[in-house]
């Protein structure tokens, strides 16, 4: 299995070339304000590149920040409004059509709140006991974490704004990545079998970082932030007879820099284990004989978010360079190992045929 980045067209895409339909997912993974502004960016060069409106894609897999793109993406915000919204500009037309949405600060400071005092769902722990191994590490921290005081009201707002409020977006391929805070399970909002919600619900359930917001209740239950399941939940999209998935995910890297600053070293630390579970991931997908194209920030992307991806002073430098990066990752020919967690070199793609 290798690792490759893969050229702007395909034989099939080449002009005078039919183009036979295809099957597409698409995953956007957790990572802070800093990481829905990578996203952004590396979304316009995924659209470029591969010559596909990414809207039209079967399944849209969003997870905290990436729930919200989901969401907008389903509602059918344009990848050319999400840049132009982030850069400030006015958007005319489309389902964000004159509405203004404040970047910085409607989610809070780049510092939590004080949060309350004692845990946030010890039931989390002692009612799972028999089976705490089995949960991820980030999921039992969550249940010991105290409950945050930020409100992700404003975030419920943007996606009311272009969504019919109770109801869902008009892609019913979107899912929406949330974990059930009594039973440390993940539950993907729009899936059949998953409980109903509206996609507002949802989206502030799948960014209530622990320890940071509250959580959201919806139907008498109370739900977190998505990612302390998995931050990209490839895995939603395995045995769905797809093509090809795309993997956008700001928390995994296949190349990453030294930064000096402490907090900096430690958040790179952790990127080499959201990696491993995103390759995890995607290989039980491509298992099932679907294409997985996983795009992440390399060392530019890197230094240019710093330590802290809740850093909104950062933002439109993120975005940018994003836009950069991506391009040039998406056209280069390199080639390394998937079966590596983090492959040293300035790669950002990771290509499964």
């Amino acid at each position: 299995m290798t690792a490759q980045a893969v050229s702007p067209l395909s034989a099939a895409q080449q002009p005078g070339r039919e183009v036979p339909a295809r099957r597409r997912g698409l995953v956007l993974g957790g990572g802070g304000v800093l990481g829905a502004a990578w996203m952004v960016g590396s979304l316009v060069s995924l659209e470029e590149a591969h010559g596909f409106d990414v809207r039209d894609c079967e399944f849209l897999v969003g997870t905290s920040a990436g729930s919200v793109l989901a969401a907008l993406l389903g509602s059918g915000v344009s990848v050319t409004d999400l840049y132009h919204h982030q850069l400030g500009r006015a958007v005319t037309t489309g389902p964000l059509a004159g509405f203004s949405w404040d970047y910085d600060h409607a989610t809070g400071a780049s510092r939590p709140s004080v949060p309350r005092f004692g845990p946030g769902s010890a039931r989390l722990v002692t009612g799972n006991l028999s089976r705490l191994r089995h949960l991820p590490p980030t999921a039992v921290l969550s249940g010991l974490l105290p409950v945050g005081r930020g409100s992700l009201a404003r975030v419920g707002h943007l996606v009311e704004a272009v969504a019919a409020p109770g109801e869902w977006a008009a892609n019913p391929g979107t899912i929406v990545v949330a974990m059930d805070y009594e039973t440390g399970r993940r539950v993907p909002f729009g899936h059949p079998t998953s409980p109903p919600a509206s996609l507002a619900e949802a989206v502030m359930a799948s960014c209530a970082i622990p320890g940071w917001y509250s959580p959201v209740e919806i139907n008498g239950r109370r739900y977190v932030d998505g990612g302390a399941c998995s931050a990209t939940s490839v895995d939603l999209l395995a045995d769905l007879d797809l093509d090809e998935v795309f993997v956008v995910a700001p928390m995994v890297s296949f190349a990453v820099d030294r930064p000096d600053s402490l907090l900096s070293r430690l958040e790179r630390r952790w990127r080499v284990q959201v990696t491993k579970r995103c390759l995890r991931e995607s290989a039980k997908v491509h298992r099932s004989g679907t294409e997985v194209t996983i795009l992440g920030p390399g060392p530019a992307d890197l230094n240019a978010m710093g330590g802290n991806v809740m850093d909104p002073s950062r933002r439109l430098r993120v975005l940018t360079t994003a836009v950069e990066t991506s391009q040039a990752a998406l056209q280069s020919a390199d080639h390394a190992p998937l079966d590596d967690a983090v492959v040293d070199g300035p790669r950002q793609l990771a290509h499964q045929r």
